[in-house]
């Protein structure tokens, strides 16, 4: 069947603040499924979408597909439970940097550790939001919050770090103003096997307005931000006249032409190296200094849970003793009692 992004769309009105990032993540991910179900042959039946509890979380209900809304930091938990009883699915968590990074950071990092085959997607606006407003674990070094109003002493997150952290094999970063780019982060997402997180930077406009804008804003967003291709050479710039070179062990800016730089002399992109070196420091990259990192990051094979926990249960049945409950009744020491 040949599906559209209208088939996706639930009759339920979408309730996020005008303006919110949230709207175009929505929008993304709803042209992104058709593809995703031509490419791997999916019906729509085989989705799931899992949330916890947050504004990004009011997802399941905007997707027509089955869905689960779940309790606070538990999406992770929930999702694992869904793929390992039911590896037929494909099993999306939609959570936030409160949900995923505070009370459900266990449940992230491990999920994550057991290569879990889910698509995490992670809405990080650096705030709670729904909550009207409190620092998160991703809020900026001394941000001023309700819950912080002398600005926060506690060192942020950096998501892509904590799932490199936890040997995690997909990470990738995206805006929510980038549809296109977020709509084909999310076909990769659902080809990887294993557990895929992607961390998008969403607005949130009423209560952190503006906290991406130094590299999302349209007039300057080539100039500040480099969208990493598997293969290609990292290139950036508005008129793509910038690049990016190894010297020892650091990554260092260069413009094309200067010093006798060609496009020979830049880095070119690995997203499959099992060393995650460079891929740590690609995700580290931060402006000004450097352009921050978007696009497939890193994306390794390795043996996933579901598979692990499959292979298992065949290997225990194979070598079982006692194969149904008439053999276990007649099993080990019987009596009869008269």
């Amino acid at each position: 069947m040949k599906y559209t992004p209208q088939d996706f769309k639930s009759n339920q009105e979408v309730k996020w603040c005008p303006g919110c990032g949230d709207h175009a993540i929505l929008a993304s991910i709803q042209r992104a499924m058709p593809d995703v179900c031509e490419a791997l042959n999916y019906t729509k039946e085989r989705f799931v979408f899992v949330s916890g509890i947050g504004c990004s979380s009011r997802f399941p209900y905007y997707m027509d597909t089955y869905g689960f809304h779940g309790i606070h930091g538990r999406a992770a938990a929930i999702a694992t439970g869904i793929k390992v009883a039911n590896p037929t699915l494909t099993v999306w968590e939609i959570t936030g940097d409160g949900d995923a990074l505070a009370i459900g950071g266990n449940h992230f990092i491990h999920a994550i550790r057991r290569n879990i085959d889910i698509n995490i997607i992670l809405f990080n606006n650096q705030i709670y939001g729904l909550t009207k407003g409190q620092y998160s674990p991703t809020s900026k070094l001394g941000m001023v919050t309700k819950t912080s109003p002398y600005g926060t002493v506690e060192h942020p997150f950096n998501p892509g770090a904590l799932v490199l952290g936890s040997r995690g094999t997909f990470f990738a970063r995206s805006i929510d103003v980038e549809l296109k780019l977020t709509q084909d982060i999310m076909l990769q997402s659902a080809k990887h096997d294993g557990t895929a997180v992607t961390e998008i930077l969403v607005n949130c406009v009423i209560f952190n307005d503006k906290t991406h804008s130094e590299i999302a804003d349209k007039e300057f967003r080539a100039e500040r931000t480099i969208t990493l291709k598997h293969g290609e050479p990292m290139i950036y710039g508005k008129n793509s006249d910038k690049g990016l070179v190894m010297v020892g062990n650091k990554i260092i800016p260069v413009v094309l032409g200067e010093n006798g730089i060609t496009e020979k002399d830049l880095m070119v992109h690995d997203a499959t190296t099992e060393n995650p070196g460079v891929h740590s420091m690609l995700i580290d990259m931060a402006y000004p200094d450097l352009p921050v990192a978007l696009g497939v990051i890193r994306a390794v094979n390795d043996k996933t849970y579901d598979d692990n926990v499959r292979d298992q249960v065949i290997d225990a049945i194979e070598h079982a003793q006692i194969h149904n409950m008439d053999e276990l009744l007649h099993s080990g020491a019987t009596w009869e009692v008269k």
